[in-house]
C-alpha cells in the first residue's frame, strides 16, 4: 500500500471505484456492443462467418497476449501512463474499426483494441491494492465489481439500439467516444498509486523471473483458476444470449431485457453484500459460500432441465442466482491474488487476466457455438466451469488453509 494513499485521493472512496469500474467495462464493452451487429457487419464486408468469428478471436487472444505485459508495465513505469497510453491506443483501434472497408482492416483493428482494453482492467486492480488496506480494498473491489457486471449486460442492449436506428458503423464510433471520455477523465482524475520506491527496474531477466515466480506458485495458480473460471459459467449465457433467449426460450428481442436485468441484479445484490461483509467474516468463509450458491443453483438448474421444458419464467432465475454468487465471492478472490506477491501486484494482475481471459476466449469462440442452442447443454457446461473454479479452491484449501 502506497504511505501516502490518503494523500492521493480526496475525493470519496466511491468515485474511485467509478472511475475504474469504468476502466475494466471498457473490455465487456469492446465484446459485446458489436454483437448484435454480426450479420449487419458480415452483409456490409461480405465477410464470411469464419471472417466475422475472427474479429472475436483476434479480440480475445489479443487481449490475453498484452495481460502478460500491462502489470508489469505498470510495476515499473507506474499505472497512470500504462493506464493513458492504454486508452490513447484504444481511441485509436476502435477509430480504425469504424472506417474499416474489408474484414481484414476489421479483424486487425480489433486484434488492437485487445492489445490495449487490458491495460485499464488488470491495472484498476493494483491501484486499489495501492490505496487501501485489506478490507477497505475489498469494499473498493466489490463497488467496482458491481459496475463490472453491469457492461457485459448493457452492452449488447446498446449495440443492438446503435445498430438498429443507425448502422455498424455507429457502434464503433461510440467507442471512440467512450475512450476519449474516459482519457479526459483519467488525466484530469487519475493519481500516480505506485510509490516510487516501489517500482521495479523494466528488465527482460528481471521481468522473466518474476513471471517464474508467480506462474512457479500452486497458490497463485490456484486462486487465478478459482476467480477466472466460475465467470464463464455466467458469460457463456450471455454470449449465447441470441440463441438462447429467442430460439430456445421464445422471447422476442423487446423481451430480451429480463435475462440483462436480472442478471445484473444479481452482481449488484452479490457485490454489495461482499462489501458489507469486508472485515466481518474470514475471506476464506465469504468465499466458499459464493461457491455453495453457484454450485446449489447450478445442480437445481440441470434438474429443472430435465424434468421440465425450458420456459422464461423460470429459466432466468438460476443465471441471477449464479450470478449473485459468483459477485459475492470474487471481490476476495482477486485481492488474495494480488497478494500473494505484493512486489509484484500488477504482473499478479496480469496473470490472472490472462487465465479469464484465455477462457472467455476458448468459450466465444469454441464452446458458447456448440452449446448455446440447448438449455441442457447450457447448463451442464455452466456447471462445469463452476466445478473447475471449485475444485481449484478446495485443492487451495486443502493444501494451504492458512490463505484467506
Amino acid at each position: 500500500m502506497n504511505p501516502n494513499a490518503t494523500d492521493l485521493w480526496k475525493a470519496p472512496r466511491w468515485a474511485l471505484a467509478v472511475l475504474l469500474a469504468m476502466l475494466g467495462m471498457l473490455g465487456p464493452f469492446s465484446i459485446d456492443t458489436y454483437i448484435p451487429a454480426f450479420s449487419a457487419i458480415a452483409r456490409s464486408l461480405d465477410a464470411s462467418p469464419v471472417q466475422m468469428q475472427q474479429t472475436l478471436s483476434a479480440y480475445l487472444f489479443g487481449f490475453a497476449f498484452m495481460n502478460l505485459f500491462h502489470g508489469a508495465l505498470s510495476d515499473s513505469f507506474g499505472r497512470r501512463p500504462v493506464i493513458l497510453t492504454g486508452l490513447a491506443v484504444f481511441v485509436l483501434a476502435s477509430l480504425g474499426c469504424a472506417l474499416a472497408q474489408t474484414p481484414g482492416q476489421l479483424i486487425f483493428f480489433r486484434a488492437l483494441q485487445g492489445l490495449s482494453t487490458g491495460a485499464g482492467i488488470v491495472v484498476s486492480r493494483a491501484v486499489v491494492r495501492d490505496m487501501f488496506p485489506p478490507a477497505d480494498a475489498q469494499k473498493v473491489m466489490s463497488q467496482i465489481t458491481i459496475f463490472f457486471g453491469v457492461a457485459p449486460a448493457v452492452a449488447p442492449i446498446v449495440g443492438g439500439l446503435l445498430a438498429e436506428y443507425l448502422d455498424w458503423h455507429s457502434i464503433f464510433w461510440f467507442l471512440v467516444a467512450v475512450g476519449v471520455l474516459l482519457w479526459l477523465a483519467n488525466w484530469r482524475l487519475l493519481p500516480e498509486t505506485l510509490h516510487q520506491q516501489d517500482r521495479q527496474p523494466f528488465q527482460v531477466k528481471h521481468l522473466m523471473r518474476g513471471y517464474r515466480e508467480l506462474v512457479a506458485d500452486p497458490r497463485f495458480l490456484l486462486l487465478a483458476l478459482a476467480s477466472g473460471v466460475p465467470f464463464n459459467g455466467m458469460f457463456l449465457y450471455v454470449l449465447s444470449a441470441p440463441a438462447f433467449l429467442g430460439d430456445v426460450l421464445r422471447l422476442r428481442p423487446t423481451q430480451f431485457f429480463w435475462f440483462f436485468l436480472l442478471t445484473i441484479g444479481g452482481i449488484m445484490a452479490g457485490s454489495w453484500l461482499s462489501g458489507r461483509k469486508a472485515g466481518r467474516v474470514r475471506p476464506k468463509n465469504q468465499i466458499m459460500q459464493g461457491f455453495r450458491i453457484m454450485l446449489g443453483v447450478s445442480v437445481l438448474n440441470i434438474l429443472a432441465n430435465a424434468l421440465f421444458t425450458p420456459s422464461a419464467w423460470w429459466s432466468l432465475i438460476p443465471i441471477a442466482v449464479f450470478s449473485f454468487g459468483w459477485a459475492l465471492m470474487v471481490p476476495v478472490v482477486t485481492l488474495l491474488v494480488l497478494d500473494i506477491n505484493p512486489a509484484r501486484r500488477g504482473m499478479a494482475s496480469s496473470l490472472q487476466a490472462v487465465i479469464g481471459s484465455a477462457a472467455n476466449g476458448v468459450v466465444a469462440g469454441v464452446v458458447a457455438p456448440l452449446v448455446m442452442h440447448s438449455a441442457m447443454g447450457l447448463a451442464l457446461t455452466s456447471f462445469a466451469f463452476l466445478a473447475v473454479g471449485l475444485v481449484a479452491w478446495l485443492w487451495l484449501h486443502r493444501r494451504w488453509p492458512g490463505v484467506g
